[in-house]
């Protein structure tokens, strides 16, 4: 197995869709040029699966959250804007 850690960039949004190689560990979620982005240590010859997210902003309600893991919490704008990212729980249990 080769692994690597890789970034992927997230647009801002309710529910996140990503591509990523299966069985990667999401290590966090951070700013990068002000561009949120995931960053996961991936097998790199690991076929991808859909991994999905939950983004809320503090304060927004959250229904279900038992259902959801929480990876982390990140800064826009100068902090004006702060979001909370996790991954729905389907991919630890």
């Amino acid at each position: 197995m080769s692994y690597a850690v890789y970034k992927y960039p997230i647009q801002a949004g309710d529910h996140i869709d990503v591509e990523i190689p299966k069985g990667a560990e999401i290590l966090t979620v951070q700013t990068q040029n002000d561009q949120p982005c995931i960053w996961a240590l991936v097998d790199e010859r690991a076929p991808t699966e859909r991994r999905m997210f939950r983004l809320a902003g503090t304060g927004h309600p959250i229904d279900n959250p038992n259902s959801l893991k929480y990876i982390g919490t990140f800064q826009l704008h100068e902090g004006s804007l702060v979001f909370h990212l996790f991954e729905y729980r389907r991919h630890y249990e």
